[in-house]
């Protein structure tokens, strides 16, 4: 490092609430580490619909690269996984204020800002500020490397932080814009450098983000993996039950209950219903076309599948359908 970059570092302590929730975060708060990818993918897909609003009235902030998407990678030697992102992007000030104090959601600030259908069309999703923290549940230190679409390269910034109450700031180039998140891994976290399980993860929580998630192909040869030089997107990208009901067809509806139920055979009914009022949400109910063989286990897991703003939230909600 130069004498000039050493100079430019800061480092800075982490609001009160930080220290307590990063504890809480590391050790008891989520209790499933997968969610940890749901919150970063999350919070990317908010950083590409924030730029798409934005460039409704200043079509520059593309520069010249219109694409909005979501890249997945890792590196097995370098035991880090890595979330990127092409969307706004953040400044020097943004990055203290959103991952240096808690609940400081620029997302729910960008939220509150949109009116009419506008607040209806964003696919908006981290409204508390706290999703980005899950990220030191598998991760004993975390980079952010961003740089807010519009401003020069000079202008990007690196966040650090190993989780322990302080983080370290300053500026760097960076030539795209859009944010970059690296986890540098903890003990026992080896499985997230596996394809295949990434995608397992992506698909069961975030198969319906708006924004292509992207990853290297990958093909089984020789007995091992090999990573091609191909791009694939691993997620469905457009949510079923948002679409209205005649533009889907009897054989996508069978389809997207098979990849749900994880089952082989078609749904015996099912109903797609959109309910408007105080409360809106739109409910898409299948019935399978057998019993389960543990129906009536006490234990087993069955029930509904709970998703606010196309993100899987939670499995077996059973406020929504008794047992």
């Amino acid at each position: 490092m130069t004498e000039n970059a050493t100079a430019s570092r800061e480092t800075l302590g982490f609001q009160t609430e930080v220290k307590q929730l990063l504890h809480l975060m590391i050790h008891s708060l989520y209790s499933n580490r997968e969610i940890f990818l749901r919150e970063l993918i999350s919070n990317a897909s908010d950083a590409c619909d924030k730029l798409r609003f934005e460039a409704l009235h200043n079509d520059a902030l593309y520069e010249n690269a219109s694409d909005l998407n979501i890249r997945i990678g890792f590196d097995k030697d370098a035991r880090t996984l890595t979330i990127s992102d092409t969307g706004i992007g953040m400044s020097r000030d943004e990055v203290i204020s959103n991952l240096g104090t808690i609940a400081k959601s620029g997302t729910r600030e960008f939220f509150g800002k949109l009116s009419g259908d506008q607040q209806k069309d964003a696919h908006l999703i981290g409204q508390f500020g706290v999703g980005f923290y899950s990220a030191f549940i598998v991760a004993d230190k975390v980079s952010v490397l961003t740089r807010r679409a519009g401003e020069k390269v000079d202008q990007g910034v690196r966040w650090e932080s190993d989780g322990g109450g302080e983080f370290s700031i300053e500026m760097v180039d960076k030539a795209t814009r859009g944010t970059e998140i690296t986890l540098h891994l903890r003990e026992g976290q080896d499985d997230l450098l596996a394809g295949y399980k990434l995608r397992e993860i992506i698909k069961k929580y975030s198969n319906h983000i708006v924004q292509p998630i992207l990853m290297l192909k990958e093909e089984w040869k020789d007995g091992k993996y090999e990573t091609l030089a191909e791009d694939e997107t691993v997620n469905q990208a457009s949510a079923l039950w948002a679409r209205s009901k005649n533009e889907i067809t009897e054989e996508q509806y069978k389809e997207f209950y098979k990849h749900v139920g994880h089952d082989f055979d078609d749904p015996l009914a099912w109903t797609h219903a959109r309910v408007e009022g105080k409360q809106e949400y739109t409910q898409l109910l299948y019935i399978p076309g057998r019993a389960p063989f543990d129906m009536y286990d006490r234990q087993a897991r069955h029930g509904i599948k709970l998703y606010v703003r196309r993100v899987f939230i939670m499995d077996d909600a059973e406020q929504l359908m008794p047992q």
